[in-house]
């Protein structure tokens, strides 16, 4: 029976939690995850969970944050005065902005914290800073 290897092109079910048990995504309601290993597309630990499973094989992994989307980095906090923000924007702690640069770059942040002039916002990847847990099923190998 064949496994997953490195460089494979797999197929695979998973429902990420954290670490109280809270569901963040779940491939369970829509076609599986196919992925090629080794390209970089998946986190660290979930990639080297995959590896040595059969087809229809389950199992369910925890990946350390370090293997996950990393610590939360401080330096991602800034703050925004709140004459910068749109005028009809009413900000609230968790919502999702999108900045531009000068070059026409865009970034993704989320407001961290409100305060009377300004907003700091996060630039951190939603999940730093938190252990996962994925059940993973794989579906093929490719």
């Amino acid at each position: 029976m064949s496994t997953v290897k490195e460089n494979d092109v797999v197929k695979v079910h998973y429902t990420g939690k954290l670490s109280n048990g809270q569901v963040f995504d779940s491939s369970l309601e829509r076609e599986p995850l196919q992925v090629e290993l080794g390209k970089g597309q998946l986190i660290p630990g979930f990639e080297k969970g995959l590896i040595d499973m059969a087809v229809n094989e389950k199992k369910t992994i925890t990946i350390d944050k370090q293997d996950a989307y990393g610590k939360v980095n401080e330096s991602l906090f800034q703050m925004v005065k709140k004459e910068q923000l749109p005028s009809d924007l009413k900000p609230e702690v968790g919502m999702g902005l999108v900045g531009s640069s000068a070059d026409g770059s865009q970034q993704q942040f989320r407001i961290a914290k409100i305060e009377d002039e300004h907003i700091i916002v996060d630039a951190n990847h939603p999940l730093a800073g938190q252990d996962l847990t994925f059940e993973l099923e794989v579906v093929d190998i490719l």
